[in-house]
């Protein structure tokens, strides 16, 4: 039995009817199992990262397996095409916001592709170059950062959130929170954005998810004394 058939083979052994709603009312669809992240943890502490088998993953099209490559790929690895057919395979939030965006910040190509997919007309890429944008802010060391740059997405922000697409609305958000919680020079201006656009309206399709303040947010790393810290991976 191949290493895919292999991993498939657990998956299907972790799956939960309830699990599987619970991801099909946040977006996903068939074919999935209903895994729990811990238990895709599981598979990923045993596997490590192994590129190809990343690629073989989320080639399977299976929602579990497709968000279980992100957790075993090898960033550094990935080419600028890999990442763009992973976007453009990326149906839902937790694959295109989450899988998706982690692997882009930590691989080579992270600026250009943020950048750029923030620019699509399709609201699940340009939602995913969003949070690539705040994968970033949350990996990378200020003196990587364009500063200048990350000002006029803030402006951005300001100016188009509220009649961007539900997804893009939530990760502009996100986005704004991210500005202000690692990047400290340019917290006062997150929170005047922040301040600026106010409630942040999203369709979270009847989930229990709301979409944070994120003035309210930002204040509550501040208090932490967390602002600023950097975390090691994109990933979690």
């Amino acid at each position: 039995m191949s290493a895919v058939a292999n991993v498939l083979a657990e998956l299907e052994k972790f799956g939960s009817p309830a699990i599987k709603k619970v991801l099909v009312n946040h977006g996903a669809c068939e074919p999935l199992f209903g895994v729990k992240v811990e238990h895709l943890k599981t598979i990923q502490k045993r596997v490590k990262a192994d590129h190809e088998l990343a690629l073989a993953l989320y080639d399977t099209g299976i929602y579990d397996a497709m968000y279980l490559a992100g957790l075993v790929a090898d960033p550094p690895r990935m080419t600028k095409a890999q990442l763009q057919r992973w976007v453009k395979g990326a149906y839902c939030p937790g694959l295109g916001c989450y899988t998706v965006a982690w692997v882009a910040a930590e691989s080579r190509f992270g600026f250009d592709l943020a950048r750029a997919w923030i620019d699509s007309p399709k609201e699940q890429i340009a939602a995913a170059g969003w949070s690539t944008w705040a994968s970033l802010l949350a990996i990378k060391p200020d003196e990587e950062l364009d500063h200048p740059e990350i000002e006029k997405h803030l402006d951005r922000v300001a100016k188009e959130i509220h009649a961007a697409p539900d997804r893009v609305r939530y990760t502009m958000n996100g986005f704004v929170i991210a500005v202000g919680s690692y990047v400290p020079a340019l917290a006062t201006k997150a929170k005047a954005v922040g301040k600026a656009i106010g409630a942040v309206e999203v369709d979270m399709g009847g989930t229990a998810c709301r979409v944070p303040d994120a003035v309210a947010y930002i204040e509550k790393v501040e208090r932490m004394g967390r602002q600023g810290m950097k975390r090691a991976t994109a990933r979690c």
